[in-house]
């Protein structure tokens, strides 16, 4: 992995300035590379990570385990790519297992997500069946602790 990726997973919001400097470079160097990347399409965005319960935002997040039928050819890639682009997708990835994709949605509203995953998802050819399971509560994102009452020292216990 290259020290520039390993330091965008692990370094947070830092500036150019100062990945360059971690990693020894002049600025121009990193700004370089960071768009060779985006060319590369190895590096698409950054998002921040967000509480988003302190927010009081209305938003409802579900993950979806969806079994289809590989098509010759092709395999699951079409059938994973058309589900890919509804709107209320927010991750999808293929899966070993039980089932064969795994599909992280969200939407404003219980019914709203519902609604997606009978109307849109569960009609697509090839679907063989979903099962449905609502996010209730966050309590870690993308390696950041979300409760705001829990100690950032505080140990684990480790028995003998």
């Amino acid at each position: 992995m290259k020290p520039i990726i390993k330091l965008l997973l692990e370094g947070g919001g830092l500036t150019t300035a100062q990945m360059a400097q971690v990693l020894k470079l002049s600025e121009a160097d990193v700004n370089r590379e960071l768009d060779q990347l985006k060319q590369q399409r190895v590096l698409l965005g950054f998002r921040p990570v967000l509480n988003l319960v302190l927010e009081d935002a209305e938003l409802v997040r579900a993950v979806i385990e969806v079994r289809i039928t590989p098509e010759r050819g092709g395999g699951f890639n079409r059938l994973a790519e058309r589900i890919s682009r509804f709107d209320e997708v927010e991750s999808c990835y293929l899966m070993s297992g039980g089932y064969d994709l795994l599909v992280f949605v969200r939407g404003s509203s219980l019914q709203k997500v519902a609604a997606f995953v009978s109307e849109k998802l569960a009609t697509i050819e090839g679907v063989i069946s979903t099962a449905t399971h609502f996010m209730l509560r966050s309590y870690k994102e993308h390696g950041f602790m979300l409760d705001a009452g829990t100690q950032e020292s505080e140990r684990l216990k480790v028995s003998p």
